[in-house]
């Protein structure tokens, strides 16, 4: 599948109908979710055939991605039923094969599921600090292959220096390197927006643990 189907694909998507600012809901929009997957695939094989998971993925957009361009199995996990009601809706109309669990990855044991890659959009962090490294820990104890997260750029180096002391603590390595910057448009949701819409710069992160 070409970059373009791709996208377009994703952008016929149904997306929050209620966000919840608490969650630090917001939609991952087809431009970027496209790219994101595609990269994955054509640059390092890590969705073809394998087992992807999708920590906190809200209306299901990077796991439908994976299933898209061919994973063996995909698992999508969120804390917010609604949001799985309207992933289920959306997998359903393009007939795919996607499962998903609803937990609070944060206070849930998923140590033992058998995942090779795993993406998601974790929350940024701006309404509960620090939880942005916790859904990354843990993303980097349960992917045997590699995980694809999006983070703000500013906060590159914070990101990079925590994920390598957090892997360093424990004696081992996790490669991370940023893919590309990418432009994340935040669209007028909450009643604290000012703006129609703000683009955000957010880095592609891939990790090797």
């Amino acid at each position: 599948m070409k970059l373009k189907q791709l996208e377009g694909l994703l952008g016929g998507l149904e997306q929050f109908s209620q966000p919840k600012v608490e969650l630090e809901q917001y939609p991952t929009g087809a431009h970027i979710a496209s790219r994101m997957i595609y990269t994955a695939e054509s640059s390092y094989e890590d969705i073809s055939g394998k087992i992807v998971a999708d920590f906190g993925c809200g209306c299901g957009t990077l796991g439908i991605a994976s299933a898209l361009l061919g994973a063996e199995h995909v698992l999508g996990i969120d804390v917010d039923p609604e949001s799985l009601e309207i992933a289920g809706e959306n997998v359903t109309d393009l007939e795919l094969d996607v499962d998903f669990l609803q937990c609070d990855i944060r206070a849930s044991n998923l140590q033992g599921l058998l995942v090779d890659t795993i993406v998601m959009n974790p929350p940024f962090g701006t309404r509960k600090k620090g939880v942005d490294m916790d859904f990354l820990s843990l993303a980097l104890k349960v992917a045997s292959r590699a995980v694809y997260s999006l983070h703000k750029t500013s906060t590159r180096e914070h990101i990079r220096r925590a994920a390598l002391r957090d892997y360093n603590a424990k004696g081992a390595e996790v490669l991370c390197e940023v893919l590309i910057q990418l432009r994340y448009d935040v669209p007028q949701m909450y009643k604290f927006h000012k703006k129609k819409e703000v683009d955000i710069a957010v880095d592609l992160w891939r990790f090797v643990p």
